[in-house]
């Protein structure tokens, strides 16, 4: 955990749009943290510095309410579908060393063959990893792989303390040649047997 995840939080005891909308003009963000057993804990949270830390996937909050500290993972980010505002975060509080469940992102590396396209199947895969330990990514190398090549779950080196949870044999990314290609190639194909033909009708 860093300093760039410890954010203070102003309990909140008032809702509606009305209210929320106010909240977002004065650039702080609703929220809810819920979890272990305990009441849902309503809260707004710095808008700047969170918007920040969320585009990582899976973030971690170390949240400071009324003087209390809770570890939080952000579950939940729901946003204004036109303008990508964010709306309302929902928080699940987590403790170190327990393990949860999470959607790692996948991030393709490498070239494939010359002539070939990756085709991502799948952008997260579902695993399980302590909870002040998720994995940023997972990469997966396409370097040199030919057409027919799978990549699956299987074949995605995970850390240590991580654990899978997708099926094995889920398709992580598949290599092909385009379509246009191949039919190009087929009448290139079929234009040489079809010169073929004329020469030896010729040569007869």
């Amino acid at each position: 955990m860093s300093d760039d995840t410890k954010v203070t939080a102003e309990l909140r005891d008032s809702f509606g749009k009305g209210f929320a909308r106010r909240l977002r003009a004065a650039g702080k963000i609703p929220a809810v943290l819920y979890g272990h057993g305990t009441d849902p804990v309503h809260v707004a949270l710095p808008g700047h510095q969170v918007a920040l830390i969320i585009r990582r996937a899976n973030a971690l909050l170390e949240l400071e309410i009324d003087g209390k500290q809770h570890l939080a993972l952000v579950k939940d980010v729901q946003k204004d579908p036109v303008h990508q505002i964010i709306e309302h975060i929902d928080l699940l509080v987590v403790k170190k060393g327990e393990k949860i469940q999470v959607d790692v992102p996948i991030v393709v590396t490498g070239e494939s063959f010359a002539g070939t396209i990756v085709n991502l199947e799948n952008t997260t895969l579902a695993v399980e990893a302590e909870a002040t330990h998720i994995p940023v990514n997972f990469e997966v190398s396409v370097e040199g792989l030919e057409e027919g090549a799978h990549i699956t779950a299987a074949d995605v080196t995970l850390p240590k303390g991580s654990t899978l949870l997708a099926d094995p044999e889920l398709l992580i990314v598949a290599i092909s040649v385009p379509a246009a290609t191949e039919a190009a190639e087929e009448t290139e194909g079929e234009a040489e047997a079809a010169g073929e033909a004329s020469e030896e009708a010729a040569a007869e």
